[in-house]
């Protein structure tokens, strides 16, 4: 099977020219001194596209390995967790936390919808053993947004750390862990920064740092040991096993794209992007996914797919008709995904996953205003 034409996924997508030359950059020995000087120096350009203080840590690893690494090196047995579940990642991680012995209190929130951060508080005030609140802040499958930035506060009030997945959230639309008092943040390069999907990249706060410290159960010695990053890297400038060059080279290029536009200017862009892609899909007839677009993530557009095809039959005529590649909802319902993240959040692509969907719907039987949708999404990006 070729390539692709159009890559409208949601992740990994798109990489820059520059972010591909980087990662068939001359591989490198990790103590060499020049890999050291730009190992620190993308330390310094992923803080900045965090945009926080905190501790940072690149784990070598697709950011589900951060995601498992951050809650053991935090949860005990019998610790008191609350989990906020409105999608797929986040249920998934209640079931982490329970085969790690955690108690969980969990607040369940169907897949079209957000966590109200008045549920979090009422759980907070019933439950006072509570250490720790875990958290997806864009939940990628469904195309939903979490309001963090309320849950942050609520939650170091009450003296518990938080484990945020912003795995999709970096570069693409505004988050702020010190302003909104987070404690562990997860991101993954290869969404919203079009980078490689095969590194972590976290941010860990005092509190976090002495949470574990506290926990015994915390892994030492192994490739999810935060506390070998801290101790070896962190204090003692030793890496706890070797990085993968290749992937630093791209990270470093990925992060540099976005802080030469401005994070704010990239925010705007995806914000657009988003915008072009979900006033296309209304125009051509179809329902978002999500029960409201103020809940609506600007990385991915989530689609209902209409009834009587499926989800699969969906994605496969658009990419073996059109050559698109668009996403499933990877178990949060019969819905499709266009991607509109990094790269993609550019030009034209919102306009071709809207043309690609809609003709591949009036293929497949189901009639839409494909005109009308390729017009709309035409006028949002045309916008200055």
């Amino acid at each position: 099977m070729k390539p692709a034409d159009f890559t409208l996924s949601a992740g990994p997508t798109t990489c820059s020219s520059k972010t591909l030359a980087a990662l068939g950059s001359p591989i490198v020995y990790h103590y060499d001194p020049m890999f050291i000087e730009q190992y620190k120096a993308t330390e310094a350009k992923v803080k900045a596209v965090f945009r926080s203080s905190s501790d940072l840590l690149l784990m070598q690893g697709e950011a589900v390995l951060g995601l498992e690494a951050a809650g053991r090196a935090v949860v005990r047995p019998g610790m008191a967790c609350l989990n906020l579940s409105s999608g797929v990642f986040g249920k998934g991680y209640g079931d982490w936390l329970r085969a790690w012995g955690a108690t969980v209190h969990e607040i369940d929130v169907p897949y079209d919808d957000a966590v109200d951060p008045s549920d979090v508080e009422r759980a907070l005030e019933e439950h006072p053993e509570i250490e720790v609140v875990a958290v997806v802040h864009s939940e990628t499958p469904s195309g939903t947004l979490n309001p963090v930035a309320e849950i942050g506060p609520l939650a170091k009030a009450h003296g518990a750390i938080t484990i945020v997945d912003c795995v999709s959230s970096i570069g693409g639309m505004p988050f702020d862990p010190d302003a909104w008092q987070l404690d562990i943040c997860i991101a993954g390069a290869q969404k919203c920064l079009s980078g490689p999907p095969g590194i972590t990249m976290m941010t860990v706060s005092q509190d976090a740092w002495d949470l574990i410290a506290r926990n015994p159960e915390a892994p030492r010695y192994s490739f999810l040991s935060l506390l070998d990053w801290k101790i070896q890297w962190l204090e003692g400038g030793k890496f706890p096993f070797t990085p993968s060059v290749a992937d630093v080279h791209g990270l470093e290029a990925c992060c540099e794209e976005v802080l030469a536009e401005g994070l704010d200017n990239s925010f705007a862009r995806h914000s657009r992007a988003a915008r072009a892609c979900r006033e296309g899909v209304k125009a051509l007839g179809l329902r978002l996914w999500p029960r409201s677009e103020d809940i609506m993530s600007t990385c991915t557009t989530a689609i209902a797919v209409p009834d009587g095809l499926t989800d699969i039959q969906v994605r496969t005529h658009v990419r073996e008709r059109y050559g698109v590649m668009i996403s499933g909802g990877q178990g949060a319902g019969n819905l499709v995904r266009i991607g509109h993240m990094g790269v993609t959040a550019n030009t034209m692509y919102p306009v071709v996953g809207v043309a690609a969907l809609g003709r591949s719907l009036l293929d497949l039987g189901v009639s839409v205003d494909l005109g009308a949708g390729v017009e709309a999404a035409l006028a949002v990006m045309s916008q200055a």
